[in-house]
This record gives structure tokens, C-alpha cells and sequence, in this order.
């Protein structure tokens, strides 16, 4: 038998609105956070040569800022802080340089061009693109600030 029209309307309404919370309850990434020798110089490296945009910059404790970059085209998603490294993430920094480890990945559409783009920047690349076993292409740069970071397409 067939529900009357407004108890079909109610039922359409909880069963959207308990999708919606549902949403609304899972957690996202929404900041992560790398270590640099020098915010300055982070700061104008990701944002003028790879292209990224300050969100935040403000002060956060002695000698450093509260500084995030994010992506033009996503202003209010996914954050990057920069923050200052200390000791023991300068070990970790170098512990990570010394395997190749990059510190996080960008996402491109086309890796190849992405990396002629930023060698003519002055970008220094040091794992060229390559076709990686797993099917996606990757190359690795130095960020100027203590770090490797990956540049992968799908």
C-alpha cells in the first residue's frame, strides 16, 4: 500500500536530511604542515614559483608566523603551513633528503610539463619524470627549504 503524499514527503525529507548529516560528520585532511629553514624565502618559493597563494600569515610565536598556502583555484580547501624548523625536525628533514623521501605531493595534470615550467623558473629537479611501476608519473624537486617534494600525475 502506498504511503499518503505527505507522509512520502516526510520520509524523503529525514531520508535527506540524515545524508546530509552524514556529510556533515565525516572528517576531511584540511591542513598539513612541512618544516622550512626560513619562511621568507618558503613563502615567496610557493608562491611565486609553484604558483600557490597566502591564506594566513600572522604572528605565532617568537621568530615565526602562522603562515599557510593554499591553491588559487581553492581558496578555502586544503591548507599548507610553513612552519619553522626546529632541531629535531631539521633531523627529520635530512633524514628524508638522505632516502629521497619527498615531504609531501603536488598533483598535476601533466608532470613533464609542470617540471620544464619550474626548471625554467630555476627549479632544481632531482629525479626527472618517470613512469612509475604503480602507473603514475613522478618527479622530485627541491623546495630551496629543507625539502624534496613530489610532483605526481595520475
Amino acid at each position: 500500500m502506498a504511503k499518503p503524499t505527505g507522509l512520502a514527503d516526510q520520509d524523503s525529507r529525514q531520508t535527506q536530511e540524515s545524508r546530509r548529516s552524514r556529510k556533515d560528520e565525516n572528517m576531511r585532511i584540511a591542513l598539513t604542515s612541512i618544516y622550512v629553514d626560513d619562511q621568507d624565502k618558503a613563502e615567496r618559493f610557493y608562491t611565486e614559483v609553484l604558483g600557490l597563494k597566502t591564506k594566513t600569515s600572522a604572528p605565532y610565536g617568537p621568530g615565526e608566523r602562522w603562515l599557510t598556502v593554499v591553491s588559487p583555484e581553492d581558496p578555502d580547501g586544503f591548507e599548507l603551513s610553513l612552519h619553522m624548523t626546529d632541531q629535531p625536525a631539521q633531523a627529520f628533514q635530512e633524514a628524508c633528503r638522505s632516502t629521497g623521501r619527498p615531504m609531501m605531493s603536488l598533483r598535476t595534470d601533466d608532470c613533464r610539463r609542470d617540471a620544464e615550467r619550474l626548471k625554467a623558473k630555476g627549479v632544481v629537479f632531482v629525479a626527472e619524470p618517470a613512469r612509475r611501476e604503480y602507473g603514475g608519473v613522478d618527479a622530485v624537486f627541491d623546495d630551496t627549504c629543507g625539502n624534496l617534494i613530489n610532483l605526481h600525475q595520475d
